[in-house]
């Protein structure tokens, strides 16, 4: 079933749009939760209230790349889920490690929530679009990789077969370069 059929399903208000989403996504959205959360059941709750959260979304909504959409929500309702049992546990993990290594160049959650209005945010983002696809594709696959789909170093070597340290190399210097291109854009840390 294609993008646009499922999103159909969604408009009609047919109960057959979360299965189809499942079937075609549910794997994909399963492994961003899972990267994060290290806990299937967490994941699977997550993944869940991802689908709950696109039924409640569209419409009004109609997302153009529907992947990314429902990939977002579940990557967001992860990192929620992730903080929420982190406050609860105050022990560290991969993921925090992973949260924290963008600290450095690109604005916080906290930050992020106070931004003044939605136009900045915006900013923000096509600030960062547009580095990412400035930069040479290896390093856009391992910043993508690790800080989107939250892959480990090593995953990422493995995965694109090349030696851990060009990974942790290349995302420490990408990371160092984003800094530097949002301020050159006048965005503030």
């Amino acid at each position: 079933m294609s993008d646009n059929e499922i999103i159909g399903l969604y408009l009609d208000r047919a109960e057959s749009a979360i299965t189809a989403t499942a079937k075609q996504y549910g794997a994909y959205c399963t492994a961003i939760a899972m990267n994060i959360l290290h806990n299937k059941e967490d994941a699977d709750e997550c993944v869940n209230d991802a689908y709950m959260k696109l039924w409640n979304s569209i419409p009004p909504e109609r997302p153009e790349k529907f992947s990314a959409y429902i990939g977002k929500i579940a990557r967001n309702l992860s990192i929620m889920k992730y903080k929420k049992l982190s406050a609860q546990k105050r022990g560290g993990s991969g993921t925090d490690i992973l949260l924290s290594e963008l600290d450095s160049c690109v604005p916080t959650a906290a930050t992020a929530a106070n931004v003044e209005n939605k136009a900045e945010m915006n900013e923000l983002v096509g600030a960062i679009n547009d580095f990412l696809s400035a930069i040479k594709k290896e390093d856009r696959l391992f910043f993508v990789s690790r800080y989107w789909y939250a892959d480990t170093v090593p995953e990422i070597a493995k995965s694109l077969n090349v030696g851990e340290s060009r990974v942790g190399v290349s995302l420490h210097r990408t990371r160092k370069k984003l800094r530097v291109y949002l301020e050159k854009r006048g965005i503030t840390l």
